[in-house]
């Protein structure tokens, strides 16, 4: 029943809704059915839990069709109709990377992928919207790229024909029970890159340990961030022979410029060309910072409310009534929600979505500078692809889904750009960047809103402090690369 309630967990719902699952399962019994499971053979045992898992979450995935535009696309993939350019000339490495943060961390990865085995074809899967249309704008033009496939074993078997893989690669965690216990039975060789298992996720593998044995004790290969993330995995059944620390690879792909590409643009669109410039932390004769923008990045639920109450006591302080605030969610289904949280907290609301398309030629001056309110417009970034631009152009960067308990997203592009990085207590998803970060002072945690506030203040009022800040997270990105030589190195020894 452990597994059961593992699964279930795994899905994108929340704890209530979970709760609420499990519990009309468990009226039926299963713990009987489980008992006869177990003399099943596993594949069978997986292909029994999915289908009982997908009667109980077909409502919230119907709903989520219908409400957020979700899970519409590429069903013929999710079903295993899968083919590559050239299975009969090439032999393929497969590349999973379940959503955008992976499949961003794979850039270098699949770069000396090519640069090494140029007769290899390699096709990459993702789980995500995000993650897909991540996946086509970075690999697309060179690379087949495809929605992972449902893991029931009929499907996945039909992946396997389709792509005939002569190795796996999943980026960080993403061990599907069928697709281990395949490639097993076809002799592919699966290596976990870039691997970590976070505190929630090593929690939920331990309730099922025999079950997660099973399956994690046929990896070919795992290449583990830390020491502590490989020890996690060889405690969940991993024989310790098959893993290797070799360092986290987004400090490898993470690009230390002061510039990128669009940037410009973006200023242009927001600010218009009189204030085409990007917000520096230079000081106004009367004190302060010129022009300072604060963007606040793939921030989660009920982290804006907080935002908008810092930036609105800000703004009230003389000193800094010149402040910027863009904030840019990371689900693009919270997009309107936050519009209309931003309207209610009592601000002007600027849509970029509404600019992107308008040139600057098109006598579209900036709302920014043409406001009537007292209190200064928020930039709502609701579009994809476009985060990075915003950081760009950042005086401070705080990085979201970090002041609530979701675990934090990746705060190593925002330090790569040499921005004052600044984010919550909630970061479990990145420990070992987090800790590397504040041991060396190359970013700030704050506890609450009030120390949210304080920060703000300082780095505002001190804009040599923020540069120092900024200066020492781009060194602890510097030292800490190398990961990629390592993991292409351990590939290599498979592959011959």
């Amino acid at each position: 029943m452990d597994t059961l309630r593992f699964l279930l967990s795994q899905a994108s719902i929340s704890t209530s809704q979970n709760k609420q699952l499990f519990d009309i399962l468990a009226v039926c019994k299963y713990d009987y059915a489980i008992i006869v499971l177990q003399r099943l053979p596993m594949i069978i045992v997986v292909d029994i839990i999915y289908l009982l898992v997908a009667l109980a979450l077909t409502p919230m995935v119907v709903y989520r069709m219908v409400r957020y535009g979700r899970y519409r696309a590429g069903w013929s993939h999710r079903f295993g109709r899968i083919i590559r350019k050239d299975p009969a000339l090439k032999k393929c490495i497969w590349l999973h990377a379940v959503s955008l943060g992976e499949v961003n961390a794979a850039k270098t990865l699949v770069e000396e992928l090519e640069n090494r085995f140029p007769d290899f074809e390699i096709v990459i899967t993702t789980t995500t919207d995000t993650g897909f249309a991540g996946a086509t704008a970075i690999f697309g033009a060179n690379y087949k790229v495809f929605y992972f496939p449902l893991d029931l074993s009929c499907i996945m078997r039909r992946a396997f024909r389709g792509i005939q893989p002569a190795i796996c690669l999943l980026m960080e965690l993403e061990v599907w029970p069928n697709f281990v216990l395949i490639a097993d039975h076809l002799h592919t060789p699966v290596i976990v890159v870039n691997g970590r298992i976070t505190d929630k996720s090593f929690s939920k593998y331990k309730k099922i340990k025999p079950f997660a044995k099973e399956i994690f004790r046929k990896l070919s290969l795992v290449l583990a961030q830390t020491d502590e993330y490989a020890q996690r995995f060889i405690e969940i059944g991993c024989p310790s022979k098959k893993v290797i620390v070799t360092g986290s690879l987004k400090y490898d792909t993470a690009q230390i410029v002061d510039k990128v590409e669009g940037a410009d643009t973006l200023a242009e669109q927001l600010f218009g060309k009189i204030e085409n410039q990007k917000s520096k932390l230079v000081r106004r004769p009367s004190g302060g910072i010129k022009n300072p923008l604060w963007v606040a990045g793939a921030t989660g639920n009920d982290e804006e409310q907080i935002i908008l109450d810092v930036y609105k006591q800000l703004t009230q302080q003389e000193q800094f009534s010149n402040l910027r605030l863009a904030i840019v969610p990371r689900k693009p289904e919270r997009f309107d929600e936050v519009a209309q949280l931003i309207e209610q907290s009592g601000f002007n609301l600027i849509r970029y979505s509404k600019l992107k398309t308008l040139t600057p030629d098109a006598g579209v001056k900036s709302k920014i500078e043409n406001r009537k309110s007292k209190i200064d417009a928020v930039i709502l970034g609701d579009t994809m692809g476009d985060l990075r631009k915003f950081y760009s152009l950042a005086t401070i960067i705080f990085v979201g889904r970090s002041l609530v308990p979701m675990g934090s997203s990746d705060m190593v592009e925002a330090v790569a750009l040499g921005k004052c990085t600044i984010f919550g207590p909630h970061v479990s998803n990145f420990k070992q960047t987090v800790d590397a970060l504040l041991e060396d002072n190359g970013a700030i945690m704050v506890k609450d809103k009030q120390e949210l506030l304080e920060t703000m203040q300082k780095c505002l009022n001190e804009p040599e402090f923020a540069r120092t800040i900024a200066r020492n997270g781009r060194e602890v990105i510097r030292k800490n690369q190398g990961a990629t030589k390592k993991t292409i190195s351990a590939i290599t020894r498979l592959l011959k």
